[in-house]
């Protein structure tokens, strides 16, 4: 029989997610939106100045950061040889070291399968056999001559 009334709710779970207070304010969001362009804006009018009076100068600050970014790409190269690198030896500590102990885990894993089957088929079954044999030997002469407890002295 189904009940047509609907589950109620405990007070233990969470809130609507409309309920819920944003992570960040919108004023805050706002605020970093303004201050990012006056910031550009700034930055922008800096450069059309320095431009107009500094043309030598801004001519040799752009040369030195090329040579930087020049630098920073060669750095950046190195860094992602070192990384591929690394990225090899992981991949051949995994095909040559855990791979094998993996595979020996597996093999001793079907070993322990095949005892287990051994054990029950040699052992478990036979003595579960013979302790049924013995408790029906038991029930029978406990039927056919009374409980022999009993009748020996009491």
């Amino acid at each position: 029989m189904m009940n047509d009334l609907p589950m109620p709710v405990s007070p233990g779970l969470p809130e609507p997610a409309a309920n819920r207070e944003p992570l960040i304010r919108p004023v805050y969001v706002v605020i970093g939106v303004v201050v990012t362009l006056v910031v550009a804006a700034l930055s922008v009018a800096l450069l059309v100045y320095l431009a107009i009076n500094y043309a030598e100068t801004i001519l040799i600050v752009r040369d030195i950061f090329i040579i930087a970014l020049g630098l920073m790409s060669c750095l950046s190269g190195i860094v992602l040889i070192l990384l591929l690198i690394s990225i090899i030896r992981l991949i051949n500590m995994l095909e040559f070291e855990l791979k094998p102990i993996l595979l020996k885990t597996n093999d001793t894993l079907g070993t322990i399968r095949g005892t287990t089957v051994f054990m029950s088929e040699n052992v478990v079954r036979p003595m579960t056999k013979a302790s049924s044999y013995a408790a029906g030997l038991r029930r029978g002469v406990a039927t056919l001559f009374g409980d022999p407890r009993r009748n020996l002295g009491k």
